[in-house]
């Protein structure tokens, strides 16, 4: 037996806690699903602007009703407790009738309408494999992914707890897609 099966034996095995998430180093983002502890650096600097740029096009017209319907909370990476599983997304909204009070929280334990993962080569496997089934659990009703390297939107709405493809878009063409249908922007918008 091997030194280092043989110390894989011995360790015990624990699950992450909030605990884990506080003692990050302050330039990682962690989260935890299924107890385990997963870190990654803040987001790079074309995945930042995608993430702004599309906060941006949403926040006027579904936060402010500036030129939509309003009637949104739109927030940046806010932090989700759903039972043991913390999340971080990218984007995340809430529908004003669900959350009509902003809350003065650390993180958030009521599933969002809404949430956007901007898709990394190092958090790509973790956003579609490992939070996807999560967000479905939680019943998070819209779940859209945008890869700033292939210049691609996916939108998913969830039915019977299962994603169905609610749209794509990729480059420059119109993004229209639930829960945000009301306006139209160019999937570019997002891109330098």
């Amino acid at each position: 037996m091997s030194a280092r099966r043989a110390l894989r034996r011995r360790v015990p095995a624990r699950k992450a806690t909030y605990r884990d998430v506080l003692e990050a180093p302050a330039h990682m983002v962690a989260e935890i699903v299924k107890g385990v502890l997963h870190t990654q650096p803040r987001p790079a600097s074309r995945h930042a602007l995608a993430g702004s740029s599309l906060g941006d096009e949403l926040v006027s017209p579904f936060q402010k009703g500036r030129g939509g319907p309003g009637g949104w909370w739109i927030v940046d990476e806010p932090e989700l407790h759903f039972g043991e599983d913390i999340l971080v997304p990218d984007l995340a909204g809430w529908r004003r009738e669900r959350m009509p009070d902003y809350p003065d929280t650390p993180w958030f334990t009521l599933a969002p309408d809404w949430v956007c993962e901007i898709l990394s080569p190092s958090t790509r496997t973790f956003d579609l494999e490992e939070k996807r089934p999560v967000y479905a659990r939680e019943g998070v009703g819209h779940l859209w992914f945008v890869d700033p390297a292939a210049r691609t939107l996916e939108a998913f709405a969830l039915q019977d707890g299962a994603w169905t493809a609610a749209g794509s878009a990729r480059e420059d063409e119109p993004v229209s897609f639930p829960p945000f249908q009301a306006v139209t922007f160019p999937l570019d918008a997002l891109w330098p």
